[in-house]
């Protein structure tokens, strides 16, 4: 099957049309296409925990084959934050992924309304990479974020392909660009052409510590040194300490924005 016909055969839908498919796009088939130790980052919880993502439903899509539409092949999902006049928030973070995950959350018990949104995820199921879902997830969440009543959609995005290169310094690897002037990296180029303007680094965009037991159970990797470790499916190498019986990954994004007027 081609790509285009790929994608015209998708439906996309938010959570709250689709809650019978709340939990299935969690499941394997999807959950699989990212390593297993990003799924481990404390924020996250604030986020994806049942009781919270109730509150998103609005943010969360889920994509689906017109032949199987109860089988989930894509999610993405957006967090709705409050970024204007708000003390200590002048500008975007450099925690960026945690960093507006924990201002909803801040958000949310101290009832500020939202003026601002910012994408999580787009994830695909792996048997269908490289299929141009990515890019279609991609489209349908700027129009439901637009549906919502916002001008602007931030990203703290992740450069797909960093991870062949974990030891590059993240704004050198950020910088390239090709002759035609895209950036290098796929992920990126996908945001630009749809509009989307690079604003700057987040250089601490998500951060995932754990005792020496988990990452090798996480990762299969023996950490049998300190220093840094360069893991499959990492953007940068983990920070290992032995004496500490501890290791920490500190992942840099790239916020980017998409104007929606």
């Amino acid at each position: 099957m081609t790509r285009a016909a790929m994608t015209e055969r998708l439906v996309v839908a938010t959570l709250a049309e689709r809650p019978d498919l709340r939990h299935k796009i969690f499941g394997p088939e999807i959950q699989t296409a990212m390593p297993e130790f990003v799924r481990h980052d404390p924020t996250a919880a604030l986020y994806y925990a049942d009781a919270a993502l109730s509150r998103y439903l609005e943010y969360g899509l889920v994509a689906v084959d017109l032949d199987e539409p109860d089988r989930p092949v894509a999610r993405a999902f957006c967090v709705p934050f409050a970024f204007r006049d708000v003390p200590g928030r002048p500008d975007l973070p450099d925690g960026g992924w945690d960093a507006v995950i924990r201002w909803a959350h801040e958000d949310h018990i101290e009832a500020r309304r939202p003026d601002a949104v910012s994408v999580l995820e787009i994830m695909v199921a792996p048997r269908l990479a490289r299929q141009g879902i990515s890019r279609t997830m991609l489209t349908a969440m700027r129009g439901n974020i637009r549906r919502l009543g916002y001008l602007e959609l931030w990203a703290p995005l992740r450069p797909t392909a960093k991870e062949r290169e974990p030891e590059t310094p993240f704004a050198e690897y950020c910088a390239r660009r090709r002759e035609d002037g895209l950036p290098v990296d796929p992920w990126v180029r996908t945001h630009v052409r749809a509009g989307a303007e690079i604003v700057k680094v987040a250089a601490r965009s998500v951060v995932i510590p754990g005792r020496l037991a988990e990452w090798r159970r996480w990762t299969g990797l023996p950490f049998d040194k300190s220093g840094p470790a360069v893991v499959p499916g990492a953007l940068v190498p983990v920070h290992v300490s032995l004496e500490q019986d501890h290791a920490v990954y500190v992942e840099p994004n790239l916020w980017v924005r998409h104007p929606l007027d």
